[in-house]
């Protein structure tokens, strides 16, 4: 190619990456949905758009290092300690059935339906093992089911994606060692690659240390080293041995997460924004070495193959998973009809399908364009359906408004109890020890974890979060929680006034609440002096607005919102009734 096709099509493949993605959130659909058609027709209609003639043999390896910083990615949200009780169990059995069950029936489906041999068959049955929380995640967000479902599903989403990248390394070295009777040689190949990535992630991790918790580069350099940490270590560990990068990866990913040595949470957003990239540029690429040709006779068998997994499979896994729990038939049902494939599933075909092409294997050719044709048909399928069957399921969020209220003074406490009196599902995170026991005893729910990560965590428990108000008595913190939380929740993010109404400190920070001079100090002085939180609204200083759906507005320095038949009014009230002099 010239170096004017090179340039026309690298720029077209990231305007097309970012496109795409920008385009899906407008729609409010997974990106998948945009991703893969726009860089299969870029593939078909340009010649310019094609990975393998643009960087030649480079482009294997690169998607070797694009799948290792996804895993890391992935493996920064999986704090172990979050699962628990029967919501462990089922997470377990999904991930421990559910690959069992649709390795072996995808696996069968491709020999009989596509024609592909024993080694290939097995190959592709483990790629389709995986899921992935890039197409899981905007689902759920879009259906918004009840909590629980939306906890299970986020976190099989989650550790799905390292399961089936380890499953998919350890049957492509069994199926390259040759025969059954070699098998056991592809096996200790494969514990040998582990090992390798083990030491590979021990050096990552304490160089991560080093960068992250002694140097203190701040959140932009922090994220560059991340990446080039992850990059590098991956790329040592893939030239000693084969794939024992994506080990690597996915334990230093976990290392990071669940050490007490490290604290990320300010630094994920700028690193999941690199990945939001990659995942863009990787998907177009990938998409655009499918070809019409290659996909000639593969259509129907493809699609008889995606119905067992849907209709047969997916339910199965579901109930095995949820019997002798706690878990209601219908969230069983919903459970059962969630099962999209994504970036990583693609990712890993175009690494090993290739591979097995060179080997010589009857059908490797059509790992990757069959692999492309399930990723497009169950997200399409389960992105029309998803909504539809939680209505019908009665498993749907309610409407009402979820806030979540971070401080623990006592006015904030009664401010919780009069939201909650009026239906809302309220939840509280608090720093202080002190603060977060007062929570506890009065009986008002308390989030876990972290603020900044587990609010904007799929896989956390503080799901389903529709505002986030924050009151506690440091302006610094209000005001950099509020920059920091910004776009990362579904409703706005309003703080509390600083503690002298017009002084201004550090960032930019959310909607400011209450009215003009209605400052913490001023609150918490009266307070003080007797007056309440009340959700009687006859007479008062006005603070929140609850409509009769249960939504919620805050009174802002912008003003109060108009109250209309039906809503109710909460107010900062003198305890005798007398309003509260402004």
């Amino acid at each position: 190619m010239t170096t004017n096709q090179v340039l026309l099509g690298v720029a077209l493949i990231l305007v097309l990456a970012v496109g795409a993605q920008v385009l899906a959130s407008r729609l409010h659909i997974p990106a998948l949905i945009v991703l893969l058609p726009v860089g299969f027709a870029a593939g078909a209609l340009t010649d310019v758009v094609d990975p393998e003639k643009l960087l030649g043999p480079a482009f294997q390896p690169l998607v070797s290092l694009a799948v290792a910083v996804i895993l890391y990615d992935a493996g920064l949200g999986l704090r172990l300690n979050r699962l628990r009780g029967h919501n462990r169990k089922v997470v377990l059995r999904l991930l421990a059935i559910g690959a069992t069950l649709t390795w072996l029936f995808a696996a069968l489906l491709a020999m009989w339906l596509l024609g592909m041999s024993q080694q290939a068959a097995l190959m592709i049955g483990a790629i389709l093992v995986v899921s992935g929380p890039t197409v899981v995640g905007p689902l759920l967000n879009y259906v918004r089911p009840e909590d629980r479902l939306q906890h299970i599903l986020a976190w099989e989403g989650s550790l799905v994606d390292p399961v089936g990248g380890i499953l998919g390394a350890l049957v492509f070295h069994a199926v390259v060692a040759g025969g059954r009777d070699r098998v056991l040689s592809g096996v200790a190949h494969f514990g040998g690659s582990l090992l390798l990535g083990l030491a590979g992630a021990a050096l990552g991790t304490a160089l991560l240390w080093l960068a992250l918790n002694r140097l203190r580069l701040g959140e932009i350099l922090g994220t560059l080293v991340q990446l080039a940490v992850v990059v590098g270590i991956a790329a040592v560990c893939d030239v000693l041995r084969d794939d024992s990068g994506l080990f690597a990866a996915i334990l230093m990913g976990l290392a990071l997460a669940n050490m007490r040595a490290f604290d990320i949470s300010g630094r994920r957003p700028f690193f999941e924004t690199l990945v939001q990239l990659v995942i863009g540029v990787l998907f177009v690429s990938i998409s655009a070495t499918v070809t019409p040709q290659s996909l000639r006779g593969l259509v129907l068998p493809v699609l008889a193959v995606t119905a067992v997994l849907v209709l047969v499979v997916r339910p199965l896994v579901a109930y095995l998973s949820t019997v002798r729990t706690d878990v209601p038939a219908r969230q069983r049902a919903f459970i059962g009809w969630m099962a999209p494939r994504g970036i990583v599933a693609a990712a890993t075909a175009a690494s090993f399908g290739p591979s097995l092409v060179t080997n010589g294997y009857t059908g490797a050719e059509k790992i990757l364009p069959a692999t492309f044709l399930v990723i497009v048909m169950t997200v399409t399928l389960y992105g029309l359906t998803a909504a539809p069957a939680a209505r019908l399921l009665r498993v749907v969020r309610a409407a009402r408004a979820r806030p979540l209220l971070v401080g623990g003074d006592a006015w904030v406490l009664d401010l919780a109890r009069a939201l909650r009196h009026l239906g809302l599902e309220v939840v509280l995170w608090a720093g202080r020890h002190t603060e977060r026991q007062a929570i506890q005893d009065a009986g008002l729910d308390l989030a876990p974890g972290e603020l900044l990560t587990d609010v904007t965590d799929p896989a956390a428990q503080v799901e389903g979060v529709t505002t986030v108000l924050l009151l506690t008595d440091e302006d610094d913190f209000n005001n950099l929680a509020a920059t920091l939380l910004q776009g990362g929740i579904e409703g706005p993010v309003y703080r509390l006034a600083p503690a002298h109404d017009g002084v201004s400190v550090s960032g930019g920070g959310g909607p400011a609440l209450f009215r003009p001079g209605l400052t913490r100090d001023v609150i918490t002085r009266r307070y003080a002096e007797g007056h309440l939180v009340t959700a009687d609204g006859s007479s008062g200083e006005p603070l929140f607005l609850v409509r009769r759906d249960g939504s919620l507005d805050p009174v802002t320095h912008d003003g109060v919102p108009e109250a209309l038949p039906g809503d109710t009014v909460i107010v900062l009230a003198a305890a005798d009734g007398r309003a509260v002099p402004r």
